[in-house]
């Protein structure tokens, strides 16, 4: 048996920081990982998605090239190249993190399967043999989320596809039905679109998106429609089964069955928390129906000392909310702070193409609030940076108290619409009011500029 001061299980980006900064401070670490440092966001998240979405762009761009006077005789999709950009990335990231962590003075870092077997002891499985029992003083929770299978009959006899095993293809799917339209559904859909597979979304709501405003979510389906997606909503998967090469799929839709056929099925359904083999009982950690760990807004769990952060504890799945997380345990741990997770504005950017950055309040949360608001909003084929540059597809809104003109909330569907909207939520955590942007000098042309005319808009 081992004591340490704190120990950390799983290196996601809450994690791995986090020990880091335990370790320097003075305190005897140990890291937990079962499988890869860096978690999903290095591993099979942000950076390699991204990576292929950058290579589907470029395929897109060839593809438009002929509407700005640039004319490709033929090109072709590497997919291999691709995937092997994907995984240098994946890897330099990864290695980068695992040098960082064993390099630190104070800190170990083990592979295993991490269970708690006491209040403040757990036992690790190691991935090369044997196990060791350890104990700490406290204790932090970054294991995340995996994904989610639905209940489909014969599910579990066909291979399908998650958000991991995705990222293993070695050639393009010829037909990809994905199950959900969600951030993942989304962009694998319009990526493998872009290599060339046919793809077929399934969505059991009456819309895509169905979080988002309405008028967000119609324009978002519009720019998928023009890459020839077909999007089939109140529409779910029923039962499959495996034809040779090709899976067939009996779909519901309005209680009306129907047939199609694919060659790959990608499970993009949900995710759900990486508790079950933690063994929470015996710590005195309480988990909620889902399995989500319960916390307060400091992030301690219902046992003393032991803390969650990241995925696994629900709410927001974002890499940026999962290290602001880690800011916040380390001012309260180490510093002996106050920090919170209470009133946290919380941005996020899909990354289909163009991007969708969003940041506060949207307008169906607004009315549904019964607040006073007013909307502005603004199509693209108005901003002159993206005629100029042959993309308007998209738009902009932002949502604004009718009497203290604060923004609330704001959507970007661009061209770098996450770097957009930023400048907004910058605004919002400044106080900056909305009639101070309408009349602000930035540079032309710029995307930027276009927010001067998307409160101009309020002036009609």
């Amino acid at each position: 048996m081992q004591h340490y001061d704190a120990i950390v299980i799983g290196s996601g980006q809450a994690g791995t920081p986090l020990s880091k900064k335990l370790a320097e401070s003075g305190l005897k670490t140990a890291l937990i990982e079962r499988r890869w440092v860096g978690g999903t966001c290095v591993n099979d998240g942000c950076s390699p998605t991204k990576a292929m979405i950058a290579s589907a762009k470029a395929a897109w761009s060839m593809y438009h090239s002929k509407s700005l006077g640039v004319i490709t005789d033929q090109f072709y999709v590497d997919f291999s190249a691709i995937m092997k950009r994907k995984d240098d990335i994946v890897h330099r990231m990864r290695n980068g993190s695992e040098k960082g962590i064993k390099g630190t003075k104070n800190l170990d870092l083990h592979y295993g399967t991490a269970t708690f077997s006491g209040e403040k002891e757990i036992t690790v499985t190691m991935n090369n043999g044997g196990s060791a029992v350890l104990t700490a003083d406290k204790f932090f929770i970054n294991t995340g989320e995996k994904p989610s299978i639905p209940k489909i009959e014969n599910i579990e006899n066909v291979e399908y596809l998650t958000s991991t095993t995705i990222l293993e293809l070695e050639s393009i799917p010829e037909h990809l039905l994905v199950l959900g339209s969600g951030y993942i559904g989304l962009e694998f859909g319009q990526m493998f679109r872009r290599f060339g597979s046919k793809v077929t979304i399934l969505e059991p709501s009456e819309r895509i998106l169905k979080k988002e405003d309405a008028d967000i979510a119609q324009e978002v389906m519009k720019v998928l429609k023009e890459e020839q997606i077909e999007i089939l909503t109140k529409t779910k998967a029923v039962s499959v089964s495996k034809n040779g090469d090709q899976i067939n799929v009996t779909t519901e839709t309005d209680g009306k069955q129907t047939q199609l056929s694919c060659s790959h099925i990608l499970v993009a359904t949900g995710r759900r928390p990486q508790t079950k083999e933690l063994a929470l009982e015996k710590a005195g950690v309480e988990t909620d129906e889902k399995g989500y760990i319960k916390v307060n807004d400091k992030l301690e769990t219902t046992a003393a000392d032991i803390y969650a952060l990241g995925d696994v504890k629900g709410g927001p799945a974002f890499t940026h909310i999962s290290y602001d997380d880690f800011r916040i345990i380390s001012e309260n741990v180490i510093n002996h702070g106050n920090a919170s997770i209470k009133d946290r504005l919380v941005p996020y950017c899909m990354f289909i193409d163009p991007q969708l950055g969003r940041v506060g309040m949207t307008e169906q949360e607004a009315r549904e609030q019964g607040l006073d608001v007013i909307v502005a909003t603004i199509k693209n084929d108005s901003v002159a940076r993206a005629i100029e540059t042959g993309d308007t597809r998209g738009m902009m809104k932002a949502v604004i108290d009718a009497k203290t003109k604060q923004i609330l909330g704001a959507a970007v569907l661009a061209e770098q619409g996450g770097e957009i909207v930023t400048i907004l939520q910058m605004a919002m955590m400044g106080n900056v009011t909305y009639d101070r942007i309408k009349d602000g000098v930035f540079a032309h042309p710029t995307y930027a500029e276009s927010l001067n005319n998307l409160f101009m808009t309020l002036d009609k």
